[in-house]
């Protein structure tokens, strides 16, 4: 047996299917890619920052109204059939009688997020509860001592008298408090929002 034919014995040719990419890339779903959460890091920013920027500018704020069943909230209800137009950004709650308004309902409601309150009742004389009104005025007064400890502008907390066919008063009314309290700026008890956090499944 010649030398070349021992070489091509012991070295034969390996029969090779068809070529595929060694170095695979690996399809990957949409849990193993990286999430940025711009979100979160937005919220890190800070506070009185943002308070700043939004002096001014087109920033909403978040309005308690404190209604009395029989005057202010009626009020409303006339503002709203009559179609008349005032800025949105509040929130109503009804109550019997604005006297029953306590410091700590309004403390209470700056704690949950709110940037001002205003609280709104019959006007002097013409209380269903016949002195209801001046005992608002009374409590008023003490919520306003307590806000100042608090460092909170006065401006932040509004008392108004509001009849039940006052649409338009009411209308006024909510137009000038939420201007009031945009030009302030967002209210430095507003309890930050908790930050997203983001969970990616390991690709393993």
């Amino acid at each position: 047996m010649t030398a070349a034919r021992r070489n091509s014995n012991q070295n034969p040719k390996r029969q090779r299917g068809p070529r595929t990419n060694q170095n695979p890339k690996r399809k990957r779903g949409p849990s193993s890619a990286p999430v940025v959460d711009t979100h979160a890091s937005a919220l890190g920013s800070d506070r009185s920052t943002g308070r700043a920027e939004a002096r001014g500018s087109s920033w909403d704020p978040n309005i308690i109204v404190f209604a009395c069943n029989w005057c202010s909230y009626a009020g409303a209800d006339t503002a709203g059939v009559s179609r008349i137009q005032h800025q949105p950004h509040f929130r109503m709650i009804r109550v019997m009688c604005s006297g029953r308004i306590q410091p700590g309902f309004v403390l209470r409601a700056f704690e949950k997020g709110a940037d001002g309150v205003l609280v709104s009742g019959c006007h002097l004389g013409d209380c269903h509860y016949v002195f209801g009104n001046e005992r608002a005025i009374e409590q008023f007064e003490k919520t306003k001592s307590v806000i100042k400890l608090l460092g909170l502008e006065e401006g932040r907390l509004r008392l108004e008298w509001i009849s039940a066919a006052e649409g338009a008063r009411f209308a006024e009314v909510i137009n000038e408090f939420t201007d009031q309290v945009r030009a302030l700026g967002p209210s430095p008890l507003r309890p930050s929002p908790e930050p997203r956090t983001t969970i990616v499944a390991s690709s393993g």
